[in-house]
């Protein structure tokens, strides 16, 4: 038991920022990509339109498979400043249509980058692979709107809240 006299003051805010802003890359992806599919499947029904009945959703099974080693990015490196992090992940995908269960795999390509607060996302690319082949089929689309991206941010949001 602790009885330091400190013990029952709140984290200043100052205290909370670092606990995200001076996680590892590869130590906040292990704790992005265990927490992700929830925050997607909750993303997903935020954005659903309720009066179609006819759209059809994927929901989230698991995501995994982080990648380090980047890929050469068109920066100019004397201009820009910022540091831009690269994550490549999997995730794994399941649809129902016409009652039967369809699954896919998904390839993300997140750019990220750290603050004085916390890791923010810079953008997002993905392409869409069948599954259990694990073969790309699609070619890589701008998806820092999607639902993934969004799930991220929330994410990023929530660690910087901490």
């Amino acid at each position: 038991m602790n009885n330091s006299v400190f013990a029952h003051i709140p984290m200043s805010l100052n205290q909370k920022e670092t606990l995200c802003s001076q996680t590892s890359l590869e130590k906040l992806t292990t704790q992005l990509l265990r927490d992700l599919p929830g925050y997607a499947n909750r993303a997903s029904q935020r954005a659903r339109r309720r009066s179609r009945s006819s759209d059809i959703y994927s929901y989230m099974l698991v995501a995994g498979k982080p990648e380090f080693a980047p890929l050469p990015l068109n920066i100019d490196e004397r201009q820009n400043t910022t540091v831009v992090e690269q994550v490549f992940f999997t995730t794994l995908e399941r649809q129902y249509i016409s009652g039967k269960a369809v699954e896919s795999q998904q390839f993300h390509r997140l750019l990220l980058t750290k603050s004085l607060t916390g890791w923010r996302l810079v953008m997002m690319f993905t392409q869409e692979g069948n599954y259990p082949q694990q073969q790309v089929v699609s070619p890589p689309r701008d998806s820092s709107n999607g639902v993934v991206a969004q799930a991220v941010k929330t994410w990023l949001r929530d660690c910087r809240a901490r």
